[in-house]
């Protein structure tokens, strides 16, 4: 049955934010289940940060050992507290945390944290155990955290419901939100934001994500308007849907999302039938889907948090081009060089940005980009000043640069320059000080500037800010936009491999353009077929049994007669029996053959364990084993979209003017990606893989001239059976 269309429409922020884990994450009350009076302790942290931070809800220790904790009543039940709390924090051993809980159920909690360790990550025994925890906040409809984690922090309201050794220091709520599955590592990653003077609004570690998810709890913490960019720091995604969401949805809220994720590999990864399988990765599918949704994957703790820093501010460039701005004509050149690299623009200056900049600079300097105003601007700090305005007001430069190095002595001027500096420019300008003192830094960033180490540092920053820009610009343009309807849902005459004649009329009435193509379960058969599709032809073996033809001597190119048609016939059915022995031949196909040409691409589709149906496009045909030159997203894909894949490919500038030859119609074979990816979503299910392998991209088209499909049961519901 064919899908309706749909139409997309983009969720812009505005309105009120409603939160389904208020209680969990601004709490108006607090209770400690296990609390203790030795605030060195575990369970005595949470209350002694409460305290010190000045949360200014109600606070209930329970624990039966004590009348009183300080000034505060300690409770020896939750039975026993004067109302149910919106959070409670467990700090119990592991087999008690079940009983805690349905105790909080019952007095009517709404949210808990759970620190306890001794779960699903220690062995059986504790999966069980973690399988009651499950239930029982299912039952009362809980919010959870946990359990096996360091708690959260909200620092606008000043909760402290964890024990991390972060809150021992200044915990100064800021623009970033920051969601970790890691404890430690997200521990660390917090204080090196507090370094920076990055105040985090929001620190959450979701731990062993029994209740609450990544997804969940990141979707809540932007939600709050006073978060400007969320921060995640992931090991693996149980939800791909939830994740696709959050990230589309902090897109309509112009929210970047930037996360670091570890694990490159998938456990437990299949042996696939089709190369799409083989290849589509945990990482890889994950990476495409980042792409697809503008979420901003940064390679480790540093690269995140200097991307944190020049999102932070909310300002966003026009475009890609940087002007940049120097005291060393070396480091101008290192800088334009690294600039190119990361895809970024060095913008020639207009004639009244380069007449301004003569009038500025001293005569050994240098105006064109990059603009090196020479150490002279340190007995003269209004070269300095002057020439950041002047470039940045110019209407070719999008986001400035500024580099220079040392200058300890002259601290207190640099800072009332770039006061000066913040008050006339509304464009992104990023700060390299190379080996600058720290009160100076510090000095710059509190004035809102983000201050980096290196010039690579600064220019990948830079990089980002554009790509997320450019990626939201379009996410906009694309919004309203009809989509094509999602196709039919059908089902297949065996299960696993399909028969390639029934695979290529199930592509065909899908919107895939298919090479015409014939079965013939005999000799006589193929020459009558090769008559009627007209010479030359292609001949292939038909087998469930053969799903790479080219190694086993299963394909003959360019048959120009009946005669050559008959000896490859014979040559594929003797070559193909001793390569496979046992396997069922039934014959072959006979395909027209096309002799321009063509650059050999691959488009593939699988169901994915995370993300569901994802769409492959790639360089194709033997090179597809070398290169390995492919790019995922989660199905559906529009064609703008699949264009943008095929444009990030390695291989892309092959599909261009090449020696005479036009380039590729790269729309043609936008649409046939678009049209696999919408296979996928109307067969979720249905269709685990599909592999078609090349697909000939022309000047004038795409076509795809070889493919195997392969099922994962046999499905009845449909209308149509071929």
């Amino acid at each position: 049955m064919r899908g309706r269309s749909s139409r997309r429409t983009c969720r812009l922020s505005g309105g009120t934010n409603v939160r389904k884990l208020e209680a969990l994450l601004n709490p108006r009350s607090i209770a400690i289940v296990g609390a203790s009076k030795n605030f060195a302790k575990l369970n005595g942290r949470p209350l002694k940060f409460l305290l010190d931070k000045g949360y200014k809800g109600a606070i209930y220790p329970i624990n039966p050992a004590y009348d009183h904790i300080g000034e505060l009543p300690c409770y020896p039940d939750v039975a026993s507290l004067p109302e149910a709390p919106d959070l409670a924090v467990i700090a119990v051993p592991a087999k008690m945390v079940p009983d805690s809980l349905r105790d909080l159920g019952e007095k009517g909690a709404p949210a808990a944290v759970v620190f306890s360790s001794g779960f699903s990550e220690v062995g059986p025994a504790g999966a069980e155990l973690e399988e009651d925890v499950r239930q029982i906040v299912r039952r009362y409809g809980m919010a959870l955290c946990g359990p096996n984690g360091l708690g959260l922090i909200n620092a606008f309201e000043h909760v402290m419901a964890t024990f991390s050794q972060f809150a021992n220091g200044e915990t100064s709520a800021g623009p970033v939100g920051f969601v970790t599955q890691s404890g430690a590592f997200g521990t660390a990653i917090a204080a090196l934001a507090r370094e920076r003077h990055l105040g985090l609004g929001y620190f959450v570690n979701t731990g062993n994500e029994v209740g609450s998810g990544f997804a969940e709890i990141m979707t809540d913490v932007l939600a709050d308007p006073r978060i400007r960019v969320g921060a995640g720091y992931v090991e693996g995604l149980k939800d791909g849907k939830a994740f696709a969401e959050l990230a589309e949805h902090a897109m309509g809220l112009d929210k970047p999302l930037v996360v670091t994720k570890v694990g490159k590999t998938q456990a437990g990864a299949r042996a696939a039938a089709s190369h799409t399988g083989s290849l589509a990765g945990e990482d890889a599918v994950f990476d495409g889907v980042c792409s697809q949704f503008g979420v901003i994957r940064a390679a480790d703790e540093e690269h995140m948090l200097d991307v944190l820093d020049v999102l932070s501010l909310g300002v966003r460039p026009d475009g890609p081009r940087v002007g940049l701005i120097t005291q060393s004509g070396g480091a101008g050149v290192l800088m334009a060089d690294k600039a190119e690299e990361l895809g970024l623009e060095v913008a020639p200056l207009g004639k009244q940005t380069t007449a301004r900049l003569k009038e500025i600079v001293p005569a050994f300097g240098a105006v064109a980009n990059p603009v090196d105003i020479t150490a002279q601007f340190i007995a003269e700090p209004e070269i300095f000043r002057d020439s950041i305005k002047t470039v940045l007001g110019d209407p070719n430069v999008d986001v400035g640069v500024v580099w220079f190095q040392l200058m300890h002595e002259f601290v207190d001027t640099l800072v009332e320059v770039f006061k000066d500096i913040r008050q006339g420019i509304d464009k992104p300008l990023l700060v390299c000080w190379v080996a600058g003192p720290k009160d100076g830094i510090d000095a710059v960033r509190d004035l809102g500037f983000s201050v980096f180490r290196s010039a690579g540092a600064a220019l990948t920053a830079a990089a980002e800010l554009v790509r997320y820009a450019e990626r939201r610009r379009n996410w906009l343009g694309e919004c309203d936009v009809a989509d094509e309807p999602v196709g039919e849902r059908l089902s297949f005459s065996v299960s696993g491999v399909v028969p390639s004649l029934e695979a290529c009329e199930f592509l065909r009435r899908s919107g895939v353009p298919m090479v015409e193509t014939q079965f013939c379960a005999s000799e006589r058969a193929a020459v009558e077929a090769a008559h009627r599709i007209g010479y030359p032809v292609v001949m292939k073996v038909e087998s469930a049994d053969v799903t790479h033809k080219t190694d086993v001597g299963g394909i003959r190119l360019g048959l120009g007669d009946e005669a050559a048609v008959r000896e490859a016939y014979e040559r594929i059915m003797s070559d193909v029996s001793r390569s496979c022995p046992g396997a069922d031949l039934r014959g072959v196909l006979v395909q027209a053959m096309d002799r321009s040409e063509a650059v050999e691409m691959v488009i593939g589709l699988q169901q994915d364990a995370i993300f569901g149906p994802v769409v492959m496009v790639g360089m194709g045909g033997v090179a597809l084993e070398v290169a390995r030159d492919v790019t995922f997203r989660r199905a559906p894909v529009s064609e703008a979209e699949a264009m943008r894949m095929i444009d990030g490919l390695r291989g892309a500038p092959l599909l261009g003017p090449v020696r005479g030859r036009p380039a590729i119609d790269k729309q043609a074979l936008a649409a046939m990606v678009a049209a696999v990816s919408r296979v996928g979503i109307a067969n979720a299910g249905n269709v685990a893989e599909l592999d078609i392998n090349p697909v000939r991209a022309t000047p004038d088209g795409a076509l795809a001239v070889d493919w195997l499909l392969v099922t994962a049961a046999p499905n009845n519901a449909s209308e149509h059976v071929f």
